[in-house]
């Protein structure tokens, strides 16, 4: 019989995240800022809780997917956080994408309430969220890990589903995600502005490109976006700025330079001032585009 799981947080990826849940046979609990999604996931079948410590008191697996680091904090070390009622032996999945020194205090913090805390954040956006084939980047304990395997198995591939390291290992591993995809999604948009700008057909050009060495699901869906112009969000660009704000910050800790993400973090900067911050983060390629005089 599938264990009862705690979720937290039922936004744009949360909520596809637990209906798979449920939808795979496992109980849920469920809690998020936002109560319509809430009550959504109770109409499918899932129970409420008002708080994330009356969850705790429900579940030894409990998921979170909320926003950034304040917000894994408060739902977790608040003053109605999980960890005020957690129960001994407890897994918590941070799927959140964070800092990963934030990731490695709040494990040190689930310890100390005798509990287990994975960092396990995902890459593949709503699409991947809603069929359940996300990548998902784990750090922490391998036992833990292979306990919450089959958890991690419904939202994800399984084929990627990967144990990265230790604490802060996976939150590493998504930055270093967010760094590919943010200079793939540029060197795509030069591409089709120079496309553009040359009077060839940028569409026959993605295409021919998809068909080489150039592949990427980058080119692929932000590619398709882009030449359409609809930049609904499947990721906000709010969202992977705060993204690459955690990278530019574990850069410095590093004292590693990384001159194509700095250029990228400038036109993503850009992007924020132009207002795009709640579209989709492939909308970064129309500031390439403007910058081209391509509008």
């Amino acid at each position: 019989m599938p264990e009862t799981i705690g979720f937290i947080g039922l936004g744009l990826m949360g909520k596809p995240m637990a209906l798979n849940l449920l939808k795979a046979g496992h109980s849920l609990v469920v809690n998020s800022r936002s109560q319509g999604p809430v009550e959504e996931l109770v109409s499918a079948g899932a129970a409420r809780a008002d708080t994330p410590e009356q969850m705790a008191r429900q579940v030894t697996r409990l998921i979170t997917m909320v926003p950034d680091s304040p917000d894994v904090e408060l739902v977790l070390d608040g003053p109605h956080g999980a960890f005020r009622a957690l129960q001994p032996g407890t897994i918590v999945i941070d799927m959140s994408s964070i800092a990963p020194a934030a990731a490695r205090r709040l494990a040190a913090r689930a310890r100390s309430h005798g509990g287990v805390m994975l960092d396990a954040p995902v890459s593949g956006g709503d699409i991947g969220a809603k069929n359940g084939t996300l990548s998902i980047m784990v750090g922490g304990d391998a036992q833990a890990f292979a306990t919450v395997r089959p958890i991690l198995d419904v939202l994800g591939n399984p084929e990627r589903v990967v144990h990265v390291g230790a604490e802060g290992a996976g939150q590493l591993c998504k930055l270093c995600n967010q760094m590919v995809i943010g200079g793939t999604l540029v060197a795509v948009a030069e591409a089709l502005a120079l496309a553009r700008k040359a009077g060839v057909d940028a569409g026959k050009v993605r295409e021919a490109l998809l068909g080489g060495f150039a592949q990427s699901r980058v080119l692929e869906v932000h590619g398709a976006r882009a030449l359409a112009g609809t930049y609904v969000p499947g990721f906000k660009t709010a969202l992977y700025a705060k993204d690459l704000n955690n990278v530019m910050s574990t850069l410095a800790e590093h004292s590693l330079p990384a001159p194509v993400t700095a250029v990228v973090q400038q036109l993503l900067h850009a992007t924020m001032a132009a207002g795009r911050g709640d579209d989709d983060n492939s909308v970064m390629a129309q500031t390439v585009f403007d910058l081209a005089g391509l509008h």
